[in-house]
């Protein structure tokens, strides 16, 4: 049994909660092998989204174990520059998506594993930075990478090489997260979202991510082509054929309008018939 991680799942949604709050739940070998266990152990087959988050008030993931780090060599310092990778690139490659709920502090390693996720929102008080250059270190997580890729080039490097820390609503403006919630709100948010997601079809939620994901990695070109597959792939689902059957069935079962009195009625609102016959939900005879 994990002694630092956390698991429930309500319905399709599965919550990891990083428990470690007298260590501001920083980030340790420890911590880090029960977390890659933990999504090791998620049946995705039942559940649909994960909420990631830490425990208490005060911090999502303070940062990688500097206790931990402090007397590392050159080999052992790559070695645990590879187990938080390994297990981030598994957060980011995990098929359904995830959702950082950041409460709280979320400084180098914290921000590289809130990066990992597919969305970010956070709570008021929420703190970013990756202030590694400050302890003599590069981000090993890879801060350097997704930082860049997330705000651009010249925001992280300035994030970086000043090892300056911003708060919430800065984070917000640059694209680091999303949305910005009252501490109190952040999990029913967070659970919201995930409820959402959870509602719409799984496997074209599931290509979607993979598009996305593999698609920014590669040209234009090659990015069309990998959603072009996925797209295709789609047809072969009885989501497409139940959503799509769903769809043509409501719409046989709209009410009937003629078109003299649709045109009468649009020349009042000064609109087109094609706006008003989906705004009233209405079929046009």
């Amino acid at each position: 049994m994990a002694e630092f991680i956390l698991y429930e799942q309500i319905d399709k949604v599965g919550i990891i909660t990083i428990n470690r709050e007298r260590a501001l739940n920083a980030l340790n070998s420890q911590v880090l092998d029960e977390l890659d266990a933990t999504l090791d152990a998620v049946n995705v087959d039942e559940v649909r989204c994960l909420i990631l988050t830490g425990a208490g008030e005060k911090s999502f993931v303070a940062g990688a174990d500097i206790g931990e780090m402090s007397t590392l060599s050159k080999q052992e310092g790559e070695a645990f520059g590879k187990k938080g990778n390994d297990v981030f690139l598994k957060i980011e490659k995990f098929p359904i998506p995830v959702i950082a709920a950041v409460n709280g502090f979320a400084l180098g390693g914290g921000c590289e594993i809130a990066m990992s996720c597919d969305i970010r929102i956070c709570s008021d008080n929420a703190m970013f930075g990756q202030p590694e250059v400050g302890l003599g270190i590069t981000p090993g997580f890879g801060g350097t990478q997704r930082l860049a890729r997330l705000v651009g080039a010249g925001m992280a490097k300035q994030m970086i090489f000043t090892a300056r820390n911003i708060k919430a609503d800065e984070a917000y403006r640059i694209g680091l997260v999303n949305a910005v919630y009252p501490q109190a709100e952040l999990l029913d948010a967070a659970k919201k979202m995930a409820e959402t997601i959870v509602r719409q079809a799984p496997i074209a939620v599931r290509n979607c991510k993979k598009a996305i994901n593999e698609g920014t990695q590669v040209s234009i070109d090659e990015g069309v082509a990998i959603e072009e597959k996925l797209f295709g792939d789609c047809f072969e689902s009885e989501d497409q054929r139940e959503g799509m059957g769903n769809f043509l069935k409501k719409k046989d079962d709209l009410p009937m309008i003629s078109l003299p009195l649709l045109q009468g009625y649009c020349s009042k609102l000064e609109t087109s018939t094609g706006d008003a016959e989906q705004s009233l939900g209405l079929k046009l005879v």
